[in-house]
């Protein structure tokens, strides 16, 4: 198949930063739903902010953004759809000028971003964390009146040229699994635009800006390297940039759009007051459980998330987790939550035993330093404050410090990437006399639980627990 290169994006404008599979196989998916419908006001641009995903961004522009989208049910459920809702990608140039300048037309109303959770380098406090090179020089270029590589500085360059533009106010909207994820990436944003020493800056991003807070959720593995040749086989398209993602799926938003939107509900968004219970829901039963699965996975050597799932042992770790220690959180009596919480964790752990779905353990292990303070420590905390028990939830860290010993010893079967990690801490953790109270005494993991005895003790048990596990290889 040959296509034009991408059109420039027309009417109003979503634009994207990070272009990588879950955009694709979640935001984009909506807007084309709406196109579908002959709602054709809004269409996305969208780009990376380093030059990673060279290969994909050059093979969607030779395909005028379009792409082909496998969706596979727990039943085994094949489906193709040809999204086309990016009608402008616009390739990694050092310096974004491109980027910076879609960013800045008053058509743009909207500017979302998926990097990663670790990719907003907060500490416990949720301030930035000054210790990442990345981060630190990015502040020192955006003060020169370059545009950035961090979300925070690429999202304050468009601002500060949107400023200059009188280009009117705009919708920054994150897409990634952090808890309170507007809010928290406001609040960095604030914080880095002070940094720069640009007070009109931050005067004019207060008065013109909404940073809405969001659940995301459809597991997208790496695109396999079959998948182009399934795609061709069931379709015809000889499709360079295809994608792959369960049947599932799900975004929850609060309504607090600055600048206009698309007419999500239409589509099945739900748009809501507060998204706090569904991300409450999703982060600490899906990712976390996620989290535990590859974990435990990887220590029994297999390669693939419904490997682990289909184990009865690491289910019903998942599953114990869960029913001990997080719904008795979410569903306090007197404050039921909206969701189901038994029924969702029954989908949830249907969800991740699909075969077809292939979602390896290395991806979904990645980044195991942001996400115990971010997904594990709050039902660690809550319980500890409640008087109760977490010998279930502490099986998560525990499980995540025999994975890290693994790693430190070169035992893994795949590399490990973790933004969030500073090598020198996770040796030091592996190197300690007692590497569970060492884990466990980290603040950057736990912030004020951090040397609890309780938590000690807990992990310290759960640890033991895991070396049986691993001993038995969970059978």
């Amino acid at each position: 198949m040959t296509s034009p290169s991408a059109p420039a994006a027309s009417g109003l404008v979503v634009l994207h930063l990070g272009l990588g599979s879950f955009h694709r196989a979640h935001q984009a998916v909506y807007l084309q739903a709406l196109r579908n419908m002959g709602d054709l006001q809004w269409s996305l641009a969208g780009t990376n902010l380093r030059p990673d995903m060279a290969d994909v961004l050059t093979a969607l522009q030779a395909q005028g953004g379009a792409y082909t989208l496998e969706t596979v049910s727990p039943a085994g459920e094949y489906r193709y759809e040809r999204i086309e809702s990016i009608r402008e990608v616009i390739p990694y140039v050092p310096g974004l000028a491109a980027m910076v300048a879609r960013g800045a037309d008053p058509a743009t109303r909207i500017v979302s971003f998926t990097v990663t959770e670790a990719g907003y380098y907060l500490d416990s406090e949720h301030r930035l964390d000054l210790g990442f090179a990345d981060l630190a020089a990015d502040i020192e270029r955006v003060r020169r009146g370059e545009a950035g590589e961090t979300v925070y500085g690429a999202v304050t360059a468009i601002l500060r040229a949107r400023m200059a533009a009188n280009a009117g106010p705009v919708t920054l909207l994150n897409c990634d699994n952090l808890r309170h994820n507007g809010e928290r990436f406001r609040a960095g944003l604030l914080e880095f635009i002070d940094r720069i020493g640009d007070a009109p800056l931050s005067a004019w991003t207060q008065a013109n800006t909404t940073c809405p807070n969001a659940m995301v959720d459809r597991i997208t593995p790496r695109p396999p390297a079959e998948l182009r040749e399934r795609v061709r086989q069931a379709t015809g398209w000889d499709d360079a940039a295809p994608v792959t993602g369960e049947s599932f799926i799900q975004w929850v938003i609060e309504d607090d759009f600055i600048a206009g939107r698309p007419a999500w509900e239409k589509v099945g968004v739900e748009l809501v007051e507060s998204v706090q219970p569904y991300e409450e829901a999703k982060i600490r039963i899906l990712n976390a459980s996620h989290s535990c699965i590859a974990w435990a996975g990887t220590l029994l050597g297999l390669q693939f998330i419904h490997e682990g799932t289909l184990t009865p042992s690491i289910r019903r770790m998942a599953f114990d987790y869960v029913t001990d220690d997080v719904i008795p959180c979410l569903g306090r009596p007197g404050e039921p939550s909206p969701v189901d919480l038994p029924r969702y964790r029954d989908v949830v752990l249907e969800r991740f035993s699909n075969p077809a779905i292939r979602d390896t353990n290395q991806r979904v292990a990645a980044d195991g330093f942001s996400k115990i303070p971010g997904f594990i420590a709050p039902t660690v905390r809550e319980r500890l404050a409640a008087g109760a028990g977490i010998d279930s939830v502490a099986m998560l860290p525990a499980l995540f410090l025999a994975f890290l010993q693994r790693w430190h010893r070169g035992e893994l079967p795949y590399t490990y990437q973790d933004q969030g990690m500073d090598p020198t801490v996770a040796y030091a953790i592996c190197d300690a006399a007692d590497p569970v109270a060492a884990l466990c005494v980290d603040a950057g993991l736990w912030g004020e639980l951090a040397g609890d005895a309780r938590l000690i003790s807990a992990v310290r048990r759960a640890a033991r627990r895991v070396a049986v596990f691993e001993a038995h290889r969970g059978r």
